[in-house]
């Protein structure tokens, strides 16, 4: 079984409450990492959580703290939240690029994925900022220069291309809606297995000698619904699949 690092799927919410003339603001702490960490846990992978807030100063900074893993998974969590470490970006010190230390953990053997949210790929009004870091020729798909998602609130079914290939884990037949992706393009020699909107929606590929994949709607809510991530007996199988795919 894999050592699987999850890196994202978490964030905080301000909201203010107005009540006449007085007002009072909330704060709140949510995590989107759970149906994502139960499933690869429940098909015997170790799992490892860094929630967004911790990225910054925990990433792991070179090829040998990666090491302690099989696998990255970057989940809504922007470029720089791993390239800025507190030192270089508080304190102007020079630090580890982290984004091209994985690429070359990667290209030495190591595997990556990438799930799609507000802040994967180009991201919410760019600002996920992964096309010009070093990480981006590792992916399987190019990114475009702009604000990258595409929301279906009316719903759009994924179409499986290849139920056959191992990383979809079996996971054939009519998988659920969903409400959202990030829109990319396949690379040449990249295999496109599954598609949604007719734009690539599970893709994966090889860097150096690792491997690496995508998936560009959510794991979770909102682009996930029920339906797909808690509901769908497929979930589990597909994200096993992939895991088991790029660990080799």
């Amino acid at each position: 079984m894999s050592r699987v690092l999850i890196a994202g799927e978490s964030w905080m919410t301000e909201s203010t409450h107005v009540k006449g003339v007085d007002s009072f603001t909330v704060h709140s702490y949510v995590e989107g990492v759970g149906p994502l960490r139960d499933a690869l846990e429940a098909a015997g992978h170790t799992v490892t959580h860094l929630p967004a807030h911790l990225v910054p100063a925990r990433f792991p900074g070179d090829a040998e703290a990666l090491s302690a893993y099989d696998l990255v998974v970057l989940s809504d969590i922007g470029a720089n939240s791993i390239q800025l470490d507190p030192a270089v970006l508080e304190r102007s010190e020079r630090g580890e690029d982290r984004l091209a230390n994985l690429a070359g953990w990667v290209a030495e053997g190591g595997a990556l994925m990438m799930i799609g949210g507000y802040l994967s790929f180009t991201g919410f009004q760019a600002k996920a900022a992964f096309r010009q870091t070093p990480i981006a020729p590792a992916l399987p798909v190019e990114l475009l220069p702009d604000d990258d998602r595409v929301e279906l609130p009316a719903g759009a079914d994924p179409a499986v291309l290849d139920a056959g290939h191992p990383a979809l884990g079996g996971a054939g037949g009519q998988w659920p809606h969903l409400l959202g992706y990030n829109r990319v393009a396949a690379r040449d020699g990249a295999a496109t297995l599954a598609t949604i909107n007719g734009d690539p929606l599970v893709v994966v590929g090889e860097h150096g000698r690792g491997r690496t994949a995508v998936f560009t709607s959510d794991c979770s809510p909102h682009w996930a619904p029920p339906s797909f991530c808690e509901q769908w007996s497929g979930y589990g199988r597909l994200f096993d699949g992939l895991v088991r795919w790029l660990a080799n």
